[in-house]
């Protein structure tokens, strides 16, 4: 019997994130959370998440319990407060807001730190450890995030129709991160407009998209490649930058 094909990336930093992330995406007022809009999207980036076999902590799936919650409370009938009742009705969405609001705060400080510490280094240097978890693009170089890639599969995904299970023959297949960050960085190499995402993707098989994700992250945290977008779901493209 195979195991399923599963891989950890320390890349995501948390599900607090990815709704920072899709809020600044989609330009969402953090104080009126627009909470079945902000659900669909996060769900959409779990499903993508769990159809790669991705290790996906339990904190991602505990906040999709609660925003669907909240979307299900949302949508329940208002009760009508007489003008004599002093009594207040708090937002439900109250307690997720004050949290991403100090979640930013954290980000936004650990960022002027960083920036403050390169400058003063005069030099590209590793994240502080204890800023790790505050860094907004984890191993990855230029403006794109991890979460921008994931979106990017999930369009591919549907782009392709490569539905469930993404191949049906039964085999025992393993593809070294190291072969395919060697067979990717081939093909940027020769590409010198970039090449798109989509186009490293080119066989539907579960493991051949993992190790190619993969490949992609180590290349981009080796300062290999860059992946780069011109504005928010436009095409993702690869470039080449080593010597």
């Amino acid at each position: 019997m195979n195991q399923p094909y599963k891989v950890k990336i320390d890349a995501f930093e948390g599900p607090l994130d990815l709704l920072l992330h899709l809020i600044n995406q989609y330009e969402i007022d953090i104080y009126d959370i627009p909470v079945a809009q902000i659900t669909e999207q996060y769900m959409d980036y779990i499903h993508t998440m769990q159809r790669l076999e991705l290790n996906v902590a339990s904190e991602y799936l505990v906040m999709a319990s609660t925003l669907l919650a909240l979307k299900s409370q949302m949508l329940l009938p208002k009760q009508e407060i007489e003008e004599t009742d002093e009594e207040y009705m708090e937002d439900p969405r109250e307690e997720l807001m004050q949290r991403l609001i100090e979640y930013r705060r954290y980000k936004d400080a650990a960022r002027k730190l960083q920036a403050k510490e390169a400058e003063a280094n005069q030099t590209f240097t590793r994240s502080p450890v204890l800023l790790n978890h505050a860094d907004t693009r984890p191993a990855i170089k230029g403006d794109t995030t991890i979460y921008d890639m994931i979106h990017a599969l999930g369009k591919l995904f549907e782009r392709k129709k490569w539905n469930e299970p993404l191949e049906t023959k039964v085999t025992s297949e393993e593809i070294p991160i190291e072969q395919r960050m060697v067979e990717v960085l081939k093909r940027v190499k020769h590409a010198a407009d970039g090449i798109v995402f989509d186009q490293l993707f080119d066989y539907p098989s579960r493991p051949h998209i993992v190790a190619t994700f993969m490949a992609l992250l180590e290349l981009m945290k080796n300062n290999d490649v860059t992946c780069e977008q011109e504005k928010h779901f436009d095409h993702l493209y690869v470039f080449y930058t080593g010597d």
